[in-house]
């Protein structure tokens, strides 16, 4: 494990080979053309015939601004669709609220709502008209709900309508279309182009034990009781999922964009690679929503934040992926943003939950010095009996009555072996949790605690607190007691040289927690030691006294004269 750990921390992930990355570009339009319904909404501009007389339209393209308490949304009547999709509380790095519409696209790239039908021309006039509106320049929908529609009808029988129907609060909103030529359903699939946003478009890399992985977007559906995730990498050629799927969209590390409980839905993806800055690429997802009722559909478009997901559905909660640990991740989370409700700052919060999880370790931790204590003490009789035995092979049947002669000796002081490991078998657990609640919980992202540290999330800038934790770590290690051999324990001393280079890359709260954690250990030690008093090391008896046992009694006879 410490082997496996070292690694992660120190070896970095290979490069990526730039001629992979160079036929991954050039292959990712044929991917996203290959799913019909993708296709159709982001293909290239079709030669069109004259565009027909319009019945119902606008003259001039107008945009719409829908406030809730959560989003600020954009839409145009050009295809009666999202421009922008801002989230009011959370800010990108330069400091903007955070945009889960991508910016600076390919011009044929679909927007969220636009429409693909079986008739590429067809879906290039729906998506290209100026729809009419009734709705003026900015609603207010932080308090009440508020409903934004759109038309549009021409002369060949083409009659479509959308309705936007925006929630005050928890990131919703509810989309119905209707689209028809005269009297036939064009049964209209709902693009929502590339997703999510530009900052997971551009992230990726690290690992878990580096603190800097970072999700970049990935599909994401409830299926069959299970969430499937699938990376870019593993979207393939016409990609299609059917089925009645409780959720269904894309995500990154922070944010999700899903349709919620639609009943029977099938969802097309492709993937898309655009330049970026600085010689980057921007990888992001392509879905197409197919519902076998496009009316009232659910879209949940915000951050995977764990109480405004399970408000929403208690499902939803799965698309946060805190990994194995999950059952323990969200009682922690649960309790730290408790404890914030009333502290106002995750980093003091972060300590009074530490300070919770060792009085509750509190009892074993005793029990285990006091044990550790009782090995220390008999450790001159446990060596005597093992030097009568060291001539032995590792084969020889003798070995097992050494064995039995040193469990005897245990028994008799009470002493059990496993007890200094219980604490620690508890704690790595919790500490495992912490680390998936610190690299996934939104409600971390930025958090603030003092000085110079200003995200919870990510690393200390100066690596203050990993190098203060290893500091006590040691510290901890050495007033220990300790029954190992002297090259056991410089062993043991190079632990928290190893937890120190783990650390430095890892989120600076776990660190925080690890450090205040080892100074209650450690303080909880000097209590001990003053409580039970300095250790008295046993007297090993001559060979001749201490061999005779007693006929019957499985004791030693130094146990019986000590009575």
């Amino acid at each position: 494990m410490a082997v496996l750990y070292a690694y992660q921390a120190f070896v970095p992930p290979p490069p990526p080979d730039p001629q992979k990355a160079a036929q991954q570009q050039s292959a990712t339009p044929q991917a996203s053309a290959a799913a019909p319904s993708t296709a159709a909404a982001a293909a290239p501009a079709v030669p069109s015939a004259p565009a027909p007389r319009t019945l119902v339209a606008d003259t001039t393209e107008r945009e719409t601004v829908v406030e809730t308490a959560d989003v600020e949304a954009v839409l145009s009547n050009r295809g009666g669709r999202v421009l922008h999709w801002r989230l009011r509380h959370y800010l990108d790095a330069q400091g903007k609220p955070v945009d889960l519409v991508p910016s600076d696209l390919p011009p044929n790239q679909a927007a969220p709502f636009e429409l693909s039908l079986q008739d590429p021309q067809l879906t290039t006039r729906v998506n290209q008209a100026l729809y009419r509106t009734s709705a003026p320049a900015r609603v207010d929908a932080t308090n009440t709900s508020q409903t934004v529609a759109f038309e549009y009808e021409d002369a060949t029988g083409v009659r479509v309508r959308k309705e936007f129907l925006f929630q005050p609060r928890d990131y919703l909103v509810s989309f119905s279309v209707t689209a028809v030529q005269g009297d036939r359903d064009l049964r209209p699939a709902i693009a929502w182009g590339p997703g999510l946003g530009d900052a997971g478009a551009a992230a990726g890399g690290g690992n878990f034990f580096t603190g800097n992985l970072v999700q970049p977007p990935q599909a994401i559906f409830h299926q069959d009781g299970k969430v499937v995730r699938l990376p870019s990498s593993k979207v393939t050629s016409g990609s299609a999922h059917e089925g009645e799927l409780p959720f269904a969209g894309i995500d990154d590390h922070y944010f999700l964009a899903a349709a919620i409980n639609a009943g029977k839905t099938r969802v097309d993806y492709g993937t898309l690679t655009v330049p970026g800055p600085d010689a980057t690429q921007r990888q992001f997802l392509v879905p197409t929503f197919r519902f076998a009722k496009p009316t009232a559909v659910k879209f949940f478009v915000g951050p995977k934040q764990f109480d405004t997901l399970r408000r929403v559905d208690p499902e939803l909660v799965r698309a946060i992926n805190f990994g194995v640990f999950g059952w323990l991740s969200v009682p922690l989370l649960g309790v730290l943003t408790w404890l914030h409700s009333y502290i106002g700052n995750y980093g003091w919060s972060i300590i009074a939950l530490t300070v919770l999880i060792n009085l509750l370790m509190f009892p074993l931790r005793h029990k285990s010095v006091v044990s550790m204590r009782k090995m220390q003490a008999i450790q001159p009789q446990v060596k005597a009996i093992q030097e009568r035995y060291a001539n032995l092979s590792m084969t020889d049947p003798k070995k097992q009555a050494m064995n039995t002669e040193v469990m005897n000796l245990y028994r008799e002081r009470g002493v059990n072996p496993a007890a200094g490991c219980i604490p620690m078998l508890l704690t790595f657990p919790v500490l495992i949790g912490l680390n998936a609640v610190f690299s996934q919980a939104i409600e971390l992202r930025g958090a603030d605690f003092a000085l110079w540290i200003h995200d919870l999330s990510t690393h200390d800038p100066y690596y203050v607190t990993p190098l203060l934790m290893g500091a006590t770590l040691f510290w901890q290690t050495k007033m220990t007691p300790s029954t190992a051999d002297p090259t056991q324990q410089k062993m043991m001393l190079f632990m928290p040289v190893m937890m120190t280079g783990i650390f430095l890359h890892l989120a600076s709260g776990l660190a925080i927690y690890y450090l205040v954690g080892n100074l209650w250990a450690v303080g909880q030690q000097y209590f001990t030691n003053w409580l039970i008093g300095p250790p008295t090391l046993a007297v090993a008896r001559p060979p001749a006294e201490r061999r005779v046992k007693k006929a019957g009694s499985g004791r030693t006879a130094a146990a019986e004269s000590e009575k």
